[in-house]
């Protein structure tokens, strides 16, 4: 049986999100939103979410017309912020710098 995920506290949150540019805190999940032409953002949104599966973890998406937003949290720590989430954000910022994703 694995052991529950640990919530970070908002000093450790702070800590990691000045390590992810781009990123921000809303309540009890990390955001970032992408511009990318819409094919493109179905074709990172297929990638992101083939990734973050094999984690164990996912993210909510937000897919519009040349912009995609992701949200981040753990569900299994009571919707709030752990390690793994900021592992997933640094995933997502790696599979959109692959598919030419640029700042909104």
């Amino acid at each position: 049986m694995s052991e529950a995920p640990v919530e970070l506290r908002d000093d450790e949150i702070e800590a990691r999100l000045r390590e992810l540019p781009g990123w921000t805190r809303v309540g009890h999940e990390i955001a970032r939103s992408f511009r990318i032409p819409f094919d493109g953002g179905v074709a990172m949104v297929v990638h992101v979410a083939d990734v973050v599966r094999r984690m164990g973890h996912h993210a909510d998406v937000d897919l519009r017309f040349e912009l995609v937003r992701f949200g981040v949290t753990t569900r299994a720590a009571g919707s709030r912020l752990t390690e793994a989430d900021f592992d997933v954000a640094r995933r997502i910022d790696r599979i959109a710098a692959a598919h030419d994703a640029g700042a909104p």
